[in-house]
C-alpha cells in the first residue's frame, strides 16, 4: 500500500512534516523529554551533536555519546502530541520516504522518557526517580486505533474498570519493556504503575475557576490494587508512549522525577538539580 501525501506529509526538501526531519538524521535510541528546554541539557554530555533540528515546540538533537547514536526529541506536554511524534519517528525508520511504502524490514527504536511527575502516594518523596511498570491511559488515544486491544493489559485494565464503575471510567492498560525496566530499576528509587491524564487542572483533581468533575478522584486512585501493585505517579504522556510503542513494536521506559507529592501537599525545593542527576544517570547506564 502507498502512503498518501495527506496521511503522511512531508516538506518539499522531503523532511517528514513535524519533526522536520530526514531519516538518516534519526538516532536508533530516542531520548524524549516534554521541556522543549531540557533537549540541551541531555544532548550537553553529548561528546559530539551533528544535527539540530527545531520545529515549533519538537526540538531534536542528534549526536554521540562515546560509541553510542543517540537522539534527543521534546515532545510537548500531552498524548495528543506523543501522537505525533512517535508516528513521525516510526515513519522516519519504518517507511521508504521516497516510495511511500512501508519497509520489508522493520527497525526496532528504543524511546526513554525523561519527565516530572507528581506522586500519588505520601510515601513517595519528592525528588525521588520512579519507572513506570505501566502506564494507566485515562486519556482516549489508543481508541483511535484499530489493533489498540494489542498492548492493553486485560486483567489490569478489567480491574480499573470494576474499581471506577461508579465514575464511569475505563481506562487502559499498556506495559513498559521489561528488560529496560529491570536495567534501569537499580538507579531509581521506585516502581510502579503511573496514571496519564489528558490535562492537568481538572482531569488532575485540580481547581480554580472550573470545579472538576470527580473532587475525590485521586483518594479514589491512591486506594487502587491489583495484586502487589498500586498506582505511583501521574502525568501527561507515559500511557501513549508505552501503548504506541507496543503497536509499533518499540521499546520504552518512563523515568519519571518527582516534583510534587499530591498526598502532602508538597513540591521539590530541587527540581533542577534532581533532573540533572536523572539525566545523567540514564546516560550513564545506557543499556
Amino acid at each position: 500500500m502507498t502512503i498518501s501525501e495527506a496521511d503522511l506529509v512531508l516538506t518539499a526538501e522531503g523532511r517528514i512534516y513535524h519533526l522536520n526531519l530526514l531519516p538518516e538524521e534519526l538516532a536508533p535510541t530516542v531520548i524524549l523529554v516534554g521541556d522543549p528546554n531540557r533537549v540541551e541539557k541531555v544532548s550537553k554530555h553529548f561528546d559530539k551533536i551533528e544535527v539540530r533540528q527545531h520545529n515549533r515546540e519538537i526540538i531534536t538533537h542528534t549526536g554521540w555519546l562515546g560509541k553510542r547514536h543517540l537522539s534527543v526529541i521534546s515532545t510537548g506536554m500531552g498524548t495528543d502530541n506523543i501522537d505525533i511524534v512517535l508516528n513521525e519517528v516510526d515513519a522516519l525508520v519504518n517507511v521508504d520516504l521516497k516510495t511511500r511504502q512501508v519497509k520489508e524490514k522493520l527497525s526496532t527504536l528504543t524511546f526513554i522518557r525523561i519527565g516530572t511527575s507528581g506522586a500519588l502516594q505520601a510515601e513517595t518523596e519528592v525528588d525521588s526517580v520512579a519507572l513506570s511498570a505501566r502506564g494507566v491511559g485515562f486519556d482516549n488515544l489508543l481508541d483511535y486505533y484499530r489493533d489498540s486491544a494489542a498492548p492493553v493489559d486485560r486483567p489490569v485494565e478489567a480491574a480499573f474498570a470494576d474499581f471506577f464503575k461508579q465514575e464511569g471510567l475505563h481506562p487502559y492498560v499498556a506495559s513498559v519493556d521489561k528488560d529496560l525496566l529491570a536495567h534501569y530499576a537499580p538507579y531509581a528509587d521506585t516502581q510502579g504503575m503511573t496514571a496519564t491524564y489528558p490535562g492537568f487542572y481538572a482531569p488532575q483533581g485540580r481547581r480554580v475557576r472550573l470545579a472538576p468533575r470527580f473532587t475525590h478522584f485521586l483518594d479514589r486512585l491512591r486506594d487502587f490494587r491489583y495484586q502487589d501493585e498500586r498506582v505511583t505517579n501521574f502525568e501527561m504522556e507515559t500511557s501513549g508512549i508505552y501503548g504506541l510503542s507496543q503497536l509499533m513494536g518499540h521499546r520504552a521506559l518512563s523515568v519519571n522525577v518527582i516534583v510534587a507529592n499530591r498526598a502532602k501537599g508538597t513540591f521539590s525545593n530541587h527540581y533542577a538539580q534532581t533532573m540533572s542527576k536523572t539525566i545523567e544517570m540514564v546516560l550513564e547506564h545506557l543499556p
